[in-house]
């Protein structure tokens, strides 16, 4: 057995192939991950281009909902073809932001199970990345074990998301209108490039990247606030919303661009100091979603 898992930890580096050190995504993407790769957003590094396709890269490595249980042979491929470039820096990192996209993104579907080994060949890597990554999520709550088979997608209800809705209000909204007394006009221009990538994502439709961006924006604007354990709970709470429900209808595109939009309004009446219209605007934010 000592032997076997020398092995796989032998393959688990090099067999990935996600992008190669020293490229401009290692230097300039705005992540401070963790040792999961959790990507918590330093606004500060995006600078004056902004962050216009720096959450990318997450979203171009796609899980397909084909891939679940032990057996793997004859499954489906990847849409596109295969994993393309996710730029993390540990491969545990890599495998848990491609998961978190598949699951904004719908391809991992709530009640299935998924399978380590299964989505360990889809990636390219072996099963102990995959299974700290889905262990990670069962943490998070996006997934529960099931013994001898996988890792099964929860299930979740509407009644969780206005739950979560009115957790993340009664959070944000006191700190905005704090930081609405506080911050200068001039600091919230400087987010503007976040909110331009969450408008640029919803015109395209591509709901995954616009989860990304929307995530990066929220967290720039609580940062100001300089409180770490603040923006801990308030990126898990983003994060848990976000993950859709078992016959929830796609979001029209309509809707996912009034909802961009509403953050370029929030930064104008953050720098307006008008807290009314920020109160507002913050509280339609989270129902909407």
């Amino acid at each position: 057995m000592e032997q076997g898992a020398a092995r796989e930890r032998a393959t688990e580096g090099p067999s990935v192939r996600f992008g190669d050190p020293g490229t401009e995504a290692y230097g300039t993407r705005g992540y401070a991950s963790d040792a999961y790769g959790s990507g918590a957003h330093d606004p500060r590094a995006y600078g004056s281009g902004g962050p216009g396709g720096a959450p990318e890269a997450g979203r171009d490595a796609r899980v397909p909902e084909q891939a679940r249980g032990e057996h793997t042979h004859g499954e489906a491929p990847l849409p596109g073809g295969g994993p393309r470039a996710v730029r993390r820096h540990s491969v545990r990192g890599q495998v848990l932001d491609a998961l978190r996209t598949a699951l904004v993104a719908g391809e991992l579907r709530p009640g299935e199970v998924y399978s380590a080994p299964a989505l360990g060949e889809r990636f390219g890597v072996s099963a102990t990345p995959v299974r700290e990554a889905m262990q990670r999520l069962a943490v998070e709550g996006a997934v529960e074990v099931v013994p001898n088979r996988g890792f099964r997608v929860v299930v979740r209800t509407p009644r969780e998301l206005a739950e979560l809705a009115e957790v993340r209000a009664l959070i944000e909204v006191p700190v905005m209108l704090r930081l609405a007394r506080t911050v200068p006009a001039a600091r919230w221009a400087g987010l503007r490039p976040l909110a331009e990538a969450t408008g640029a994502a919803a015109a395209r439709g591509d709901r995954a990247h616009y989860a990304e961006t929307d995530r990066a924006f929220h967290h720039a604007v609580l940062a100001l606030a300089g409180n770490e354990q603040l923006l801990a709970i308030a990126d898990d709470l983003h994060r848990r919303s976000q993950w859709p429900l078992l016959s929830a209808p796609v979001p029209r595109h309509a809707d996912l661009v009034a909802d961009a939009a509403e953050h370029s309004a929030l930064l104008d009446a953050l720098a307006a100091q008008d807290l009314p219209v920020v109160e507002a605007l913050v509280r339609e934010h989270f129902a909407g979603a």
